[in-house]
């Protein structure tokens, strides 16, 4: 029963640090002078973005997003997801759904 009731614990605390706003120092800063503070963020910043941003921050060299999810957020899960994804749509509902998830954990 304890073990349980600390990954639950465990699992609120990921939720709310992932939805969580960033330190100003840890902001992401897009190529289109977007400059996003969470994860919410980013989500909209991904449907409203050019694909031309999109294609300069994420493409067979790189996913700037991803290492954002991954080193800043901390979200590993996620930015493996979009690591896979090759389209801003595709970004954008993986990480819309991943934020359904966490804020479910919150209820």
């Amino acid at each position: 029963m304890a073990r349980t009731v600390k990954a639950e614990t465990k699992s609120v605390r990921d939720a709310k640090k992932f939805l969580a706003d960033v330190p100003q120092e840890c902001v992401f800063w897009s190529h289109d002078g977007r400059v996003l503070h969470n994860m919410q963020e980013l989500a909209d910043a991904l449907t409203a973005m050019s694909d031309e941003t999109f294609a300069y921050q994420c493409n067979l060299a790189k996913n700037d997003f991803g290492t954002w999810l991954r080193d800043i957020i901390g979200d590993k899960d996620l930015a493996r997801n979009l690591e896979k994804t090759s389209s801003k749509t595709e970004a954008a509902s993986a990480v819309s759904r991943r934020i359904s998830t966490l804020r479910r954990r919150l209820i």
